[in-house]
């Protein structure tokens, strides 16, 4: 059995999963629906407000092979790019 940090364990896994960055979660999604991805996404702020955890979703998202086009909803099974 392996240890796993508990951050990792516990993150979201998808935009709505997560909380209290709904207005970010949102403005991603629409961007993707849209298909106007940006060339880079600059994720700033606080220590503790979902930087990472967005920016491995919006990752996950975009590189997901279910679909041929990024979707805005990964389907947590492609292995990692």
């Amino acid at each position: 059995m392996s240890y796993q940090v508990l951050a990792r364990k516990w993150r979201p896994q998808t935009f709505e999963e997560v909380i209290g960055q709904k207005h970010v979660s949102q403005t991603l999604k629409n961007a993707i629906r849209q298909g106007k991805i940006a060339h880079a996404f600059l994720f700033s702020g606080e220590r503790g407000v979902g930087k990472t955890s967005l920016a491995r979703i919006l990752a996950k998202a975009l590189n997901c092979h279910s679909k041929p086009e990024p979707t805005e909803i990964p389907c947590n099974i492609c292995p990692p790019a």
